[in-house]
């Protein structure tokens, strides 16, 4: 994990300690869920270097967070990214948050390591983590091209 994934996840560890309740126990460690889909999941979220669950589609998002993240993705000039829509598989749903132990929906995924929701997501797109952690994809963030042309 890079330095800057590793910030934004101790960043968000400390937020959810304080939280009411105790916070969101296990993050980052893979839940036991049935072995096949389990399996099944780890495939997905491997095949391809964006992976993201959402609510609804690229598309036609339907909930404001999974929105957030495609217009993320879109200002990156991330189109060919694998998307999947919880909303058409209950077990897709319970499935992904049981094995990244994460309670909520969009998640995200870069090359097979889950990075969070639409709120570490969008920390990344603000501190120029998200820039980077493309560029290690092999995806040049379309506002790099954005800032050069700005700068002539």
């Amino acid at each position: 994990m890079s330095a800057s994934l590793s910030r934004a996840a101790a960043a968000l560890l400390r937020w959810g300690r304080g939280a009411v309740g105790g916070g969101l126990p296990g993050i980052g460690v893979r839940a036991a869920s049935t072995g096949g889909q389990a399996e099944q999941l780890d495939a997905l979220v491997k095949k391809d270097k964006v992976v993201v669950f959402l609510k609804g589609t690229p598309e036609q998002p339907q909930c404001g967070f999974s929105n957030a993240v495609v217009q993320i993705l879109r200002l990156h000039g991330v189109r060919d990214y694998a998307a999947y829509n919880v909303l058409d598989d209950p077990e897709l749903r319970q499935g992904i948050k049981d094995y990244s132990n994460w309670p909520t929906i969009p998640q995200v995924y870069l090359n097979g390591e889950f990075v969070g929701g639409c709120d570490i997501l969008l920390q990344m797109h603000q501190n120029g983590d998200l820039v980077e952690e493309l560029k290690k994809l092999g995806i040049r963030s379309a506002l790099i091209d954005e800032k050069n042309q700005d700068s002539k």
